[in-house]
C-alpha cells in the first residue's frame, strides 16, 4: 500500500519541496543561493525549468500495521517519461528497488 502525495511543477514553490539549494559567496562577497536542478529518477536527465509536465511524487513509508511512519521517498519524473507513457512502469520499478533497500 502506498501513500502518495503528488506535487506538480506547475504549482507554486511554497506548496512543494523546492530543489536543493546551497549557499555560496559571489564575487562581491554576498551570500547567494546556488540553484541545484532536479533530475528525473527514471532517466537521470536534468529536469529543466521549462518542463511543466514534470511531477515530483512523495511515497510514504508504512510500518508493520500499515500506518504512515512520517518518512517518505521522493521521486521526480520528467515530462518526457510521462509523455512516452512510461511513468507508471518507471515509478513501479523505482519503488520496488527502493522498497528492497529500506526493507519495507
Amino acid at each position: 500500500m502506498w501513500l502518495i502525495d503528488c506535487c506538480f511543477s506547475l504549482l507554486c514553490s511554497c506548496c512543494c519541496r523546492s530543489p536543493t539549494t546551497v549557499t555560496m559567496q559571489n564575487e562581491e562577497g554576498k551570500m547567494v543561493d546556488l540553484y541545484v536542478p532536479r533530475k528525473c529518477s527514471a532517466t537521470n536527465r536534468i529536469i529543466t525549468a521549462k518542463d511543466h509536465a514534470s511531477v515530483q511524487i512523495n511515497i510514504g513509508h508504512l510500518d508493520a500495521n500499515g500506518m504512515y511512519d512520517g518518512h517518505f521517498t521522493t521521486f521526480a519524473l520528467s515530462g518526457f517519461v510521462r509523455a512516452q507513457g512510461d511513468a507508471d512502469s518507471s515509478l513501479d520499478r523505482l519503488w520496488q528497488k527502493r522498497k528492497a533497500e529500506i526493507k519495507q
